[in-house]
């Protein structure tokens, strides 16, 4: 065997290189399965149509990724914001439609994201959310943005895990 260079380290094994938690090791794997799995598209007439380059769900393995959902009437395509109590009811029966079209439901919901133009409908969200979710509730970020599609003042994603 010939000898290494000093520039070069000695190889360690693996288990003293890298600490990882079980938490981690669930994710990694996870990520590498859903890097063999096929993608399929999820599609449902219960929610608004894209309005753009994009599906409304994409589910590979038990993973779905919702696409943001505004206050879209999923058989108008027109907006509904009579009142921000409105516009939230609203994402939130369109996320259920998607969920439920992906073989789930919003209690599926892992990590929820919220696009709020105005930060101080944070508590009417929460106030709503509760409607639509009970505990365990999902882990969430409210994030306060500049502006919405189609003047909307409210979006919301998600990301489910399905049993």
């Amino acid at each position: 065997m010939s000898q290494m260079p000093k520039h070069h380290a000695k190889a360690l094994p693996l288990q003293s290189a890298v600490s990882i938690t079980p938490n981690h090791a669930y994710f990694l794997s996870a990520s590498i399965q859903s890097a063999h799995m096929p993608r399929q598209i999820i599609h449902t007439d219960d929610a608004p149509a894209a309005i753009g380059t994009y599906s409304q769900a994409i589910k590979i393995g038990t993973t779905v990724y919702c696409s943001g959902q505004i206050p879209l009437d999923p058989k108008t395509m027109t907006m509904v914001n009579a009142t921000i109590e409105d516009e939230i009811h609203q994402v939130f029966k369109n996320l259920r439609a998607v969920a439920v079209a992906s073989g789930g439901s919003l209690a599926d919901v892992a990590k929820l994201g919220v696009f709020l133009t105005d930060l101080a409908h944070f508590a009417k969200v929460n106030e709503i959310m509760g409607e639509y979710f009970s505990a365990p509730y999902p882990a969430r970020a409210a994030i306060g943005v500049a502006s919405l599609p189609r003047g909307s003042r409210v979006e919301a994603d998600a990301v489910l895990v399905l049993e």
